[in-house]
């Protein structure tokens, strides 16, 4: 039985990411905090949880040794622009070097075994930053505006420095991807939920910041099939992972109030400049060309399916 070695398996990605592995036949071994957040994901009972923290990487690394997993799946880490404005250094520990210990690690379990140990880094969009080419592809310059990432621009190096020195080493470069398993801390479920509630007249307003911001916004069980395509390809490769459709948050705004049953939604939304960034990417779109063509991977679920689910899955647990 292959196994695999998740970080942030507690999170929306990891989550989906332990049921296929497990629904495919694999042992799963996950790195779990040993306190819990409200806000994560319960952990399968089937996985074999690991207590650690990112923020020690020689306790993962030591983990990974014991584990000896074929596939390292690093999912964890700050996840939170707006947060790594507020812990930039924190960011840097837990999102950006932390990676090297984790590679060095499945670099000497693989000298150790006699056989490739697999390392798929869950990149972000956020690398390229002020991009000035639409859309961005794998040969974008990287130009990270935010501590977070800056941190995954550092990750993602390092990716290609281990992959150059012969491991079998990819990254995923992820745009926004959604579900109903994202937190409320994240703008696009604190926009579902505040379109289910005031729905049901369990609240009258939220406050946003930029509704002009634009993403590439992704179905998150399409992106996790992405992963697993990516990790398991004959040859390591960064690739990006995107639907090449831009929405701006107006338009997720508008698209969540319909499907809770509201057309007129402006009256509802209330505009904060405490929420903006100090620096934001004014639009991210991302090529998926590469993805497509080499590994035959195609988005399931488009934009307006996508943030439908989401309303309905916050319309059921508000009426429990």
């Amino acid at each position: 039985m292959p196994q695999a070695f998740i970080t942030g398996v507690t999170g929306q990605d990891g989550s989906y990411l332990a049921e296929r592995l497990l629904r495919e036949g694999w042992g799963v071994h996950a790195l779990v905090r040993s306190a819990r957040d409200a806000s994560e994901q319960p952990l399968n009972a089937d996985v074999t949880s690991h207590v650690g923290d990112l923020g020690n990487p020689q306790s993962v690394a030591q983990i990974i040794a014991d584990v000896e997993p074929d596939v390292v799946y690093n999912l964890a880490g700050i996840s939170s622009v707006a947060l790594s404005w507020q812990e930039p250094e924190l960011t840097s520990r837990v999102t950006g070097t932390s990676v090297a210990a984790m590679l060095e690690a499945a670099w000497k379990l693989q000298e150790k075994v006699g056989r490739p140990v697999r390392f798929l880094q869950a990149s972000s969009s956020e690398i390229f930053g002020a991009a000035t080419e639409r859309p961005q592809s794998e040969t974008t310059p990287v130009r990270p505006v935010s501590p977070y990432g800056a941190a995954k621009a550092y990750a993602h190096h390092v990716v290609g420095v281990y992959r150059g020195r012969g491991m079998l080493a990819s990254a995923a470069i992820l745009y926004n991807h959604e579900s109903p398993r994202r937190p409320e801390t994240f703008v696009t479920r604190k926009i579902t939920a505040a379109a289910a509630s005031i729905s049901l007249g369990l609240s009258d307003s939220v406050s946003l910041g930029n509704l002009d911001a634009r993403r590439d916004w992704g179905w998150a069980p399409d992106y996790v099939d992405a992963m697993i395509r990516i990790a398991a390809a004959d040859s390591a490769d960064d690739y990006v992972v995107a639907t090449g459709e831009a929405h701006t948050v107006r338009e997720f705004v508008a698209a969540a109030f319909a499907a809770a049953g509201i057309t007129d939604w402006e009256p509802f939304v209330k505009i904060d400049p405490r929420f903006n960034r100090p620096v934001d990417a004014p639009e991210m779109v991302g090529d998926a060309t590469k993805l497509r063509t080499t590994l035959g991977w195609e988005p399931t679920v488009d934009f307006s399916d996508l943030v439908g689910q989401m309303v309905k899955n916050d319309l059921q647990l508000l009426s429990r």
